[in-house]
């Protein structure tokens, strides 16, 4: 991604995104949850996406620091993996 300068924002569908501020393009990341989780989280829902959408981010610096040109991506074991 280039050094361009990127903002959390709620769409007007309730998602919540990653896009640069410029508004160019369309997001870079998008968090949606159902109406069963917004419910239960009530406006806390906001805040869960933020960390998500960070913790991402903080994982992919993370990726290239350790210069991961070893990492190989096997697409066919990612559909089997399940995450907890």
């Amino acid at each position: 991604m280039s050094n361009s300068y990127y903002e959390i924002v709620e769409l007007a569908d309730g998602e919540i995104a990653l896009q640069r501020i410029d508004g160019d393009g369309e997001p870079l990341v998008r968090v949606s949850f159902s109406d069963e989780v917004k419910l239960y989280l009530q406006e806390q829902y906001v805040d869960v996406a933020k960390a998500m959408i960070n913790t991402g981010i903080r994982i992919v610096g993370q990726m290239q620091e350790d210069n991961h040109d070893d990492f190989e991506y096997d697409a066919e074991e990612e559909l089997s993996r399940t995450l907890h």
